[in-house]
């Protein structure tokens, strides 16, 4: 995640504590909960924080110029770090840690369903659920229609590695080939070797016994590039 300096807080060394040059640490879990703030309005559902205090034993000098940001590959869910850093000539950094907690509508599986099946409305229900990971489908929108890569139990939580799209070409199946140029298209006829989604790559053998790879479309037909 990109860091982002909290605007604001450039003006830390004006109310920090005067004359003592050292850092107030309520003025870095202010920085710290401002950023958490702006971090997670996007997500879904309804976000609870927890910004918790630094160790008093932690002295440090007084900073005009506090950065928070995310260490790389970090993530704001569950228990998190946020680091701290001075920006000042004579820098410091520190790690404060933050629980979030998400409570969220999920789709969750009405019944137990087996590996393969294409999913229904009547398949799917919802859960409110407090969770402190991300993932996890919010709407049945974006599983209605997807194939389980899987079998699951009934009330489990629907995520989308659990999904496939349905395959438009599936393997032995015969299917029109067709290759566009500029101005000309040219068609043929094979078999699938392999199943496949739309717009995923699928191999096909021309009756001719030549192997040619193309990309799977809807109707049996595969798009093979000049």
């Amino acid at each position: 995640m990109k860091k982002l300096l909290v605007i604001g807080f450039l003006l830390l060394q004006s109310v920090a504590l005067a004359g003592t040059g050292t850092q107030d640490h309520a003025l870095i879990k202010a920085a710290v909960t401002a950023f958490v703030q702006q971090q997670t309005a996007d997500l879904p559902g309804k976000v609870a924080y927890k910004v918790e205090e630094i160790d008093r034993r932690i002295s440090l000098p007084e900073c005009s110029k506090l950065e928070v940001f995310l260490p790389d590959g970090a993530k704001l869910i569950g228990r998190s770090s946020v680091k701290v850093r001075c920006n000042d000539v004579q820098g410091w950094s520190i790690s404060v840690v933050v629980q979030i907690r998400v409570s969220i509508n999920l789709i969750i599986s009405a019944r137990a369903l087996p590996l393969g099946h294409t999913l229904h409305e009547e398949d799917l229900a919802t859960q409110t659920t407090e969770t402190t990971q991300s993932g996890g489908i919010t709407d049945t929108k974006q599983a209605v229609g997807k194939v389980l890569r899987y079998g699951i139990t009934a009330g489990q939580v629907l995520r989308e590695e659990m999904l496939r799209a349905p395959y438009s070409i599936v393997q032995g199946q015969a299917v029109q080939l067709i290759v566009r140029g500029n101005g000309f298209s040219i068609r043929n006829e094979g078999v699938a070797i392999n199943n496949a989604s739309e717009g995923q790559t699928v191999q096909v053998r021309t009756n001719s016994g030549r192997l040619l790879g193309g990309i799977a479309r809807a109707g049996g037909v595969v798009e093979i590039k000049p």
